[in-house]
C-alpha cells in the first residue's frame, strides 16, 4: 500500500459537538477550517452516524483519503463496552462497522482521549517527552490518554475514578464548572483533588491538559499545586481531530503505534493496531 500519505480526515465525536476536518499528518495542522455540528439529542447511534455522514459529505474527501474517528468511550476491538456521555444504546455497538456503513468507506475508530493524546505526543506539548505522560481532556467528561515512553496504554478512562465517593468527572469536568456557574478559582480545588489523586497513582513525568477549556489554561493551571509539570495542550481542542487522522494514516500505511486498540470495520484491529488478545 502507498506510504506517502500526507492528508487524512479526522472526526471528533463529543457530548456536545461533532467536529471534522482534513489534516496534514506530516505537521498536525488542519488543511481546512474545521466544521462543527451539534451532537443530536438523543445521541443514538443512528443519529450520530447521520451527522458523521453529513460532516464527511460537506468536505467530500478524496476516496483514497484515510478517515479516523474518535469516540467518547472505550473501544475494545471496535465495540463500546460502556458509555457515560452519549445515549446508553451505544453499549455493545461496533463503532467502525456502523460508521463505515453510514459513509460508505472504511473508518478507524479510537477512544477520544487516546486520539488526543497521540496527537500531543506526535505534534504537541508531549512531543519527545520520555517517561510517563498523562494527557487529560476536560469537556463533557474527563478523558485520559496514558503513555509510557510514547507507547499508549489504551482505554484508561481515569475520569471515572471514584474520588471522595464521587465519579471524578461528575465533580471536576469542564461541563460541571459551566453547569454550576463556578469561577476558575472555585473550580480549581476540584481539579487539584483529581490531579493529585491521579499523580499519586501513576507518578507521571508530565500532565497535559486539553479540551476546549484549555484555551483558558492560564486562568486555572497556575492555581494547581502538583509535583509533575502540568501544561496546556499544544493542539488545544483540535487534538482529537488531528489524532484520529494521524492514526488512520498510520493504520493505512501499516505503521500504527504499539498499544493502540483502534479498530476498523467489524471490530477487527486495523493494520498497525495491536490486538491485545
Amino acid at each position: 500500500m502507498p506510504s506517502a500519505i500526507t492528508t487524512a480526515f479526522g472526526i471528533d465525536i463529543g457530548g456536545s459537538g461533532i467536529k471534522g476536518a482534513p489534516v496534514d499528518v506530516t505537521s498536525g495542522e488542519l488543511r481546512a477550517k474545521r466544521r462543527r455540528i451539534p451532537t443530536p439529542q438523543p445521541s443514538t447511534p443512528e443519529a450520530i452516524a447521520e451527522v458523521v455522514a453529513e460532516l464527511v459529505d460537506a468536505f467530500d474527501p478524496d476516496p483514497a483519503m484515510p478517515i479516523g474517528l474518535t469516540f467518547p468511550a472505550p473501544i475494545k476491538h471496535g465495540i463500546v463496552p460502556f458509555i457515560a456521555n452519549l445515549d446508553e444504546t451505544w453499549m455493545g455497538v461496533d463503532v467502525p462497522e456502523l460508521m463505515s456503513a453510514a459513509i460508505g468507506r472504511d473508518v478507524l475508530g479510537v477512544n477520544d482521549a487516546d486520539a488526543a493524546g497521540c496527537a500531543e505526543v506526535r505534534y504537541g506539548a508531549a512531543k519527545d517527552v520520555a517517561g510517563v505522560v498523562l494527557v487529560s481532556t476536560l469537556g463533557t467528561g474527563i478523558g485520559s490518554g496514558l503513555f509510557v515512553d510514547g507507547t499508549l496504554v489504551p482505554n484508561t478512562e481515569l475520569g471515572h475514578l471514584e474520588i471522595d465517593g464521587h465519579d471524578a468527572e461528575s465533580r471536576a469536568a469542564a461541563s460541571i464548572k459551566d453547569d454550576e456557574g463556578l469561577s476558575y478559582a472555585e473550580w480549581a480545588p476540584r481539579l487539584q483533588r483529581y490531579y493529585e489523586t491521579v499523580e499519586m497513582l501513576f507518578s507521571p513525568d508530565l500532565i497535559v491538559v486539553g479540551g476546549g477549556v484549555s484555551k483558558d489554561a492560564k486562568k486555572f493551571l497556575p492555581l494547581l499545586d502538583l509535583k509533575a509539570p502540568i501544561v496546556a495542550a499544544g493542539l488545544r481542542n483540535t487534538a482529537g481531530i488531528v489524532g484520529a487522522a494521524a492514526l488512520a494514516a498510520e493504520a493505512y500505511r501499516g505503521t500504527g503505534p504499539r498499544g493502540q486498540n483502534a479498530a476498523g470495520p467489524g471490530g477487527r484491529p486495523t493494520a498497525g493496531a495491536r490486538d491485545p488478545r
